[in-house]
């Protein structure tokens, strides 16, 4: 994928940043434990879908980075995996929780 098509893919993810041959965005969370919440939830689509990005979980942060580690790259999966990523956020940050 060029640099030009991951641009164009990331058109529809707000926040998502293209750095070099990653794409990568940081959550917020009002709770600590809303950010695990989140992290898990991505986790266990990453083993439903074999593509796993790299997570660093924070204090009331999550950094999620994508990649194709097979092709060195970027590829559709990174952004299909990025959308799905959005989706889960807005599921984990609206369900109640006291935190």
């Amino acid at each position: 994928m060029t640099a030009h098509e991951a641009r164009e893919a990331l058109k529809p993810l707000p926040g998502w940043v293209l750095t070099g041959g990653t794409i990568e965005k940081e959550f917020h969370f009002k709770f600590y434990s809303k950010g695990l919440d989140f992290a898990y939830a991505v986790g266990k689509i990453a083993e439903e879908q074999n593509h796993h990005p790299d997570m660093l979980v924070s204090w009331k942060r999550v950094r999620l980075t994508f990649s194709t580690h097979a092709i060195n790259g970027l590829s559709e999966n990174d952004f299909i995996m990025a959308a799905k990523a959005e989706l889960t956020y807005l599921t984990t940050t609206a369900s109640p929780r006291s935190g």
